[in-house]
């Protein structure tokens, strides 16, 4: 018991969250999916130098046990 309270103040923050919609500068996004960024270098594995190159095995087809 005694949980309506509680409920009552979450459904209406929750709702509150749920409507809001913040200005959103629409130049200023457009300016940043505008720009082609070469700052970040493409995908380095750090950790590939410490194990071997994994090789891919051909499929074999099952074996009839029958046969």
């Amino acid at each position: 018991m005694g949980r309506g309270r509680q409920k009552a103040k979450n459904t209406k923050v929750a709702r509150e969250l749920k409507y809001f919609s913040p200005n959103t500068d629409l130049t200023a996004l457009q300016a940043e999916l505008a720009t082609s960024s070469n700052d970040e270098p493409d995908y380095e594995d750090k950790w590939a130098d410490l194990y071997p190159e994994e090789q891919e095995e051909p499929e074999t087809p099952p074996q009839d046990p029958q046969a």
